[in-house]
């Protein structure tokens, strides 16, 4: 199938929100320590503003490559700084540009030490990171991949907690030595596809069963640290509390996405073949993750903690719905990948929100929120009912797809998968009855006030993207629905299987412009 490309149309809005936070860096870099905030806010800003025609301008009917812009970069070996966007990119360019003011308004006061510094990561981290979801060049992708390690490390490793080395060189070493391996896969698919790095080009060629499966554990390595997957996880709990606030809402709501990200970009549509013979194994991984990383939180008494294990677990039903390989379970990890970053980071404002009034993240510290702090109290409650799935919020429509598309896939793997949600309830619902309404600590009461318009205005918006997905996500899949046909026919060859014939080799159930509900697997249930 070959790939439809729509031009940007003359305007590069693409480029625009790539430069426009490196701009806020000179800015930054030119003003005094104390406008740094306001330029940063001001500039991230802008960058959100000037990435919504995206959103506006997105031909739903559709699902090629949109806004694309091409221009040579390296004549030997023929490289390019080539940009595009489809139905599975956007929505994490916009999540992108919504999160990063956010980051800045919950860094206000927290941040008082080399703030010029911190804003600057803050600014560079948002282009490494939609670069790294425009890129239709493998050397530009490489290299924006790359560059988001460098902010991460120094959000962590300068402005941490206690343990903030030791965090920063986990976080640094996990991410590192799969990066290796993604460059050496870049390499191989260089030489076997054509000598060229065009991502494009590359997803329409045929690899060997062999090549693929090589190329797919090298993949594996790379994305699967940066979910992160089970047992490759466990970089995130150091990570996520000794980061400052604002690093763990990067990092759980966009970073983690990456890895999820390359797996929907590269791994299905280019490996056909290995996707499918591997994919039983990553349905594993994933429900043991879900499982795990919920009864984890489960004997968690650092809120940051909860949180990081549970993010393990929401995780594993992204992946558990991409290697379903149907199109409800793509979508339904799509969708949950949006609200994850929804939910998730607003879960790690609410607890630097605490944090800054406290200094304590430990449970026992933090009760009795209703009475001192009904507002934060009420914001609170409906994110973490969001993230126990409750219907009519976010995160219900995504788990349910994904789910729908696990039963498709395997009866058994979505009955396990589907302990997760009621220990998700367990362990949230634990936490919410002890924070907000269970005995207040007589040492913090003091502390206790309300939100701040800041912080009040910081967590409207993202309760509006709670509620509007719940209640009607078909904007959203309707942007993804194009984009996810194409993965799922890309490659493919329409085929004849008896309800319970074994063919001789896995093969792909769907037929050109409409995605077949039945699971990628050899045999049909």
């Amino acid at each position: 199938m070959t790939e439809m490309v729509i031009p940007s149309g003359g305007t590069p809005w693409l480029t625009l929100v790539l430069v426009i936070p490196l701009l806020g860096v000179a800015g930054i870099l030119l003003a005094q320590e104390s406008l740094s905030r306001q330029v940063a806010l001001g500039v991230s800003t802008l960058c959100f503003l000037v990435s919504l025609p995206l959103w506006f301008l997105f031909d739903n009917g559709n699902g090629g490559m949109q806004f694309v812009e091409k221009h040579q970069w390296i004549e030997s070996p023929s490289i390019h700084y080539a940009l595009g966007v489809d139905g599975i990119s956007m929505p994490l360019v916009l999540l992108t540009t919504l999160l990063t003011p956010l980051c800045i308004l919950v860094s206000w006061t927290a941040i008082e030490q080399r703030r010029k510094e911190f804003m600057i990561s803050l600014l560079v981290m948002e282009t490494a990171t939609i670069g790294v979801f425009a890129a239709l060049d493998f050397v530009l992708f490489y290299v924006f991949w790359e560059t988001m390690l460098i902010p991460m490390y120094l959000l962590i490793g300068v402005w941490g907690g206690p343990n903030r080395v030791y965090a920063a060189v986990k976080f640094f070493l996990y991410t590192l030595a799969g990066s290796i391996l993604l460059l050496v896969a870049i390499l191989v698919l260089y030489f076997e596809g054509g000598r060229t790095f065009d991502i494009l080009t590359l997803t329409q060629a045929h690899y060997s069963p062999n090549l693929q499966s090589l190329v797919f554990w090298a993949f594996f390595a790379a994305f699967a640290v940066k979910v992160p997957m089970f047992p490759f996880h466990t970089w995130l709990p150091d990570a996520h509390v000794e980061a400052p606030t604002a690093g763990s809402v990067i990092l759980a709501s966009v970073l983690l996405k990456l890895g999820t990200y390359g797996f929907l970009r590269f791994s299905l549509p280019m490996l056909p073949d290995a996707s499918v013979a591997f994919g039983p194994i990553i349905m594993a991984l994933s429900v043991i993750a879900i499982i795990y990383g919920a009864y984890m939180a489960l004997a968690q008494a650092d809120l940051k903690k909860l949180i990081a294990y549970s993010s393990v677990s929401h995780m594993g039903f992204v992946t558990l719905g991409l290697f379903a390989l149907n199109a409800q379970g793509i979508e339904g990890a799509m969708l949950q990948m949006i609200n994850h970053g929804i939910t998730t980071g607003a879960l790690f404002m609410c607890v630097g929100i605490i944090y800054e009034r406290t200094h304590s993240r430990q449970i026992v510290d933090n009760g009795g929120l209703a009475k001192a702090m009904p507002q934060f109290a009420t914001f609170f409650v409906i994110f973490s009912l969001s993230s126990v799935g409750l219907p009519g919020m976010n995160s219900f429509v995504g788990e349910f797809l994904v789910l729908v598309g696990a039963f498709e896939w395997s009866k058994l793997t979505a009955t396990l998968a589907s302990l997760g949600i009621i220990l998700a309830a367990a362990y949230i619902l634990y936490m919410v009855q002890r924070i907000v309404y269970g005995p207040a600590a007589s040492a913090m009461l003091p502390k206790l006030f309300d939100l701040n318009p800041r912080e009040f205005g910081m967590l409207l918006p993202l309760v509006f993207f709670v509620f509007w997905i719940g209640l009607y996500p078909n904007p959203l899949l309707d942007v993804m629905h194009g984009s996810v046909n194409r993965v799922l026919a890309s490659q493919s060859e329409i085929v004849t299987v008896d309800r319970g014939q074994q063919t001789d080799k896995p093969t792909r159930l769907v037929a050109d412009g409409a995605v077949n509900s039945q699971p990628l697997t050899g045999k049909v249930q």
